[in-house]
């Protein structure tokens, strides 16, 4: 995990646990909509919340899956929910999309950030710009990892 030198936030799932598997409904060989996500230890100053969802073991390089940032400091971000502004993941679209690996096992990161204000950013931004717009407001960070291997 990065370490931003801020608090640290605790993030966890009800659909899996911490390194563990990922439930097929949750990704491209189920209803591909987004596990609730449970998040403790937010700061009393954040004034909202980023998260990223992406896969480092992607053959093109790290994929993400899922970009959304002015998220209202919340203790749950409910399945199947769109919880802020969506930005455009590796799938080109603006919504998330869930772990789909061409071959093997791949680890995917549900990183959550929280910030001191909200970010102004356009929807149609990717995660480089988002992570620019983020640099210098971030006073929490947590992540949590799930796996996943396709069966064929």
């Amino acid at each position: 995990m990065a370490d931003y030198g801020k608090a640290r936030l605790a993030v966890s799932s009800t659909a899996f646990d911490s390194n563990e598997v990922i439930p097929v409904q949750y990704t491209c060989d189920g209803s591909n909509i987004n596990p609730s996500l449970q998040i403790h230890d937010i700061p009393e100053q954040a004034q909202s919340l980023v998260l990223v969802v992406d896969d480092p073991d992607a053959p093109m390089g790290t994929w993400d899956h899922w970009l959304v940032w002015n998220i209202e400091p919340t203790s749950e971000i409910k399945e199947n929910s769109t919880p802020g502004i969506e930005g455009i993941n590796s799938f080109e679209q603006h919504q998330y999309g869930g772990p789909c690996p061409p071959s093997g096992t791949h680890r995917y990161f549900f990183k959550v950030y929280a910030l001191d204000q909200m970010i102004k950013l356009k929807a149609d931004s990717r995660k480089h710009e988002l992570l620019v717009a983020i640099d210098n407001h971030i006073i929490a960070y947590g992540e949590l990892i799930g796996k996943y291997a396709r069966i064929h």
